[in-house]
């Protein structure tokens, strides 16, 4: 027992001293797990689908199944930020296939100014930040309608998983763009590096993850803005007292959010070398189920982007276990309705045990003082 806490302490997990503790107790064992419930099912997980298929841990499958990963993972950290506020976005699967669809018309047809008679051409960076740049656009209707119109977070994003599907769908009529490899004199041919190019042998959509990871913990630790947003997802109106800005928060999150659910469009899109008006539909479960998974309360305030991680290797690690062992796809999604309500109930439950750890704690606070005081009178 000893040598697991010290293992445990070495390890530097966090609030370390505290597992420490729980690992001295075989109760407190379980209380280990929920906490570290996210790294228990990643375990599961390789070692089940390890015995059951002899080509699950091999190295080629690994890199695959990392290479999806880091394809649907930066949605999950922009998901992040906004759940830490206790807000929710679920238009960011929309927002990925509407990109992708704007990628596909602007490589395909370019953009057609009729008016004027004249097509212009953009070479591939200029799609990719055009791209970028519509998301943070559509991140930022978002949260004006929450924090202007004052409608509920679930309610505006659901609207906008419409409205951007449905946008999505009218590009092109419903039809697909199937060849986005540019042509030379155009100067807008490479767009499927995103995807399959690599650098040093690593592959360039593995970087960009990397990237992203970097710059979304720098920010959420490094930051005046990030601890903004967990004081508003802890106590929004303690934050608003205490002279924090709220609502340019709230916007800052959503665009946030937009942005990287449209490099999530732009990478599946080069992955597949054509745009579909359906693609990343229902990729807001995925998100919201790493998250969540990842130890990120729904309620706001408490959560950390390496848990994220952590949740989004889980659901592509299980969703690709499940194709290659031969699972039907219907039978996935059931899956991942059962990760998101298991991870939600543990979370609930784990939130509930911490409150009244803290009542505990501030009964005992105040029955001490009460007691000191009585002394201090006798005396």
């Amino acid at each position: 027992m000893s040598a697991l806490a010290g293992l445990a302490e070495q390890l530097g997990i966090d609030r370390g001293s505290e597992l420490v503790a729980d690992l001295r107790t075989w109760r407190g064992w379980w209380r280990v797990i929920l906490k570290l419930r996210a790294f228990v099912a990643f375990l599961t997980i390789v070692i089940v689908f390890s015995v059951i298929s002899s080509d699950y841990f091999t190295g080629s499958n690994l890199l695959t199944m990392t290479e999806h990963v880091a394809v649907t993972g930066p949605m999950a950290i922009g998901e992040t930020f906004v759940i830490l506020t206790a807000g929710i976005d679920l238009s960011v699967g929309s927002i990925a296939g509407l990109i992708g669809m704007v990628a596909g018309a602007l490589l395909n047809n370019g953009l057609i100014l009729h008016p004027l008679g004249i097509v212009i051409w953009f070479s591939v960076p200029m799609v990719v930040l055009i791209g970028l740049g519509l998301g943070a656009g559509i991140g930022a209707i978002n949260a004006t309608v929450i924090t202007r119109l004052n409608v509920a977070p679930f309610i505006a994003t659901l609207g906008m998983l419409s409205v951007a599907r449905g946008l999505a769908d009218l590009s092109d009529g419903g039809n697909t763009f199937a060849n986005l490899g540019g042509t030379a004199p155009l100067h807008n041919t490479g767009f499927s590096f995103l995807a399959t190019g690599s650098v040093a042998g690593i592959p360039f959509e593995i970087i960009l993850f990397a990237f992203v990871i970097a710059v979304a913990v720098y920010v959420a630790k490094r930051t005046a803005f990030g601890r903004r947003v967990y004081a508003v997802g802890g106590n929004e109106r303690a934050a608003e007292l205490a002279g924090i800005r709220v609502n340019r928060v709230k916007l800052g999150v959503y665009v946030i959010s937009g942005i990287c659910a449209a490099l999530t469009g732009l990478l599946i899109t080069s992955e597949l070398g054509s745009a579909f008006p359906d693609t990343a539909t229902s990729y807001e479960l995925n998100a919201i189920a790493a998250v969540v998974l990842g130890g990120t309360s729904l309620f706001g305030g408490r959560g950390r982007i390496g848990g994220t991680v952590l949740g989004a290797f889980v659901i592509g690690f299980l969703n690709d276990g499940l194709v290659l062992v031969g699972v039907s796809s219907f039978w996935q999604q059931v899956a991942q309705g059962m990760v998101i309500v298991t991870a939600v109930a543990v979370d609930e439950a784990q939130r509930r045990r911490q409150a009244a750890k803290a009542t505990e704690d501030a009964a005992a606070a105040i029955e001490e003082v009460v007691e000191s005081e009585e002394t201090a009178v006798n005396a």
